[in-house]
């Protein structure tokens, strides 16, 4: 079984896929992939350079995101080309290490997707699990992760999809506004039902 694991912003997305990794589940981790296709050297960062030239990179051949962001900032189409040269590197290399994962005789993989509903990734999984937090204490927990105003905290949360809509896209919401403890309780309820093992 493929689990699509995801959440919203600060909802605590990162504490689950702690604990599923502590249960002995094998994570595919979207974030870490989205670091690892941009290193230097890579196609990515080959083909980044031929469509936007070597001034988006820095002299070791890393990404300089700042130069890139003022490039795709408010350039819809350049966004899109960008996005259209990192994002099917990324969800193939998810397929790479999940097939990997399946192939060494796992049961279960968690794909740790922030974006899978904005992504449209749906299809990658079996069972989608989110993470879920009231607006308040999201907006409490980010502002003191980040250190960030209200207004930036906000600006952040609404650059995402709402959370109630991948409620409703879930096959069950894990609801993390109290303990650890209740969190990995209901998350444990989940893997019974769904007879998920590693």
């Amino acid at each position: 079984m493929i689990i699509g694991l995801t959440g919203s912003i600060a909802s605590g997305k990162s504490t689950v896929a702690t604990m599923l990794k502590q249960k002995g589940f094998p994570i595919v981790d979207a974030d870490e992939i989205a670091r690892l296709v941009v290193e230097p050297g890579s196609e990515v960062m080959e083909e980044i350079e031929r469509q936007f030239g070597r001034s988006v990179l820095h002299a070791d051949g890393s990404l300089n995101r700042e130069k890139m962001g003022e490039q795709v900032f408010g350039n819809e189409e350049a966004r899109k080309k960008l996005n259209g040269i990192i994002h099917p590197a990324i969800r193939k290399e998810m397929q790479r290490q999940k097939d990997e994962w399946l192939a060494k005789g796992a049961n279960t993989v968690i794909l740790d997707i922030p974006l899978l509903f904005e992504s449209k990734l749906q299809s990658y999984v079996d069972k989608i699990l989110v993470v879920s937090v009231t607006p308040d204490i999201q907006k409490a927990r980010l502002m003191e992760r980040n250190s960030l105003s209200e207004q930036e905290a906000e600006a952040r949360i609404q650059s995402q999809l709402p959370i109630v809509e991948k409620e409703q896209g879930a096959d069950a919401v894990l609801h993390n506004n109290g303990t650890k403890e209740e969190t990995e309780r209901q998350l444990d309820e989940v893997l019974k039902k769904w007879e998920a093992t590693p």
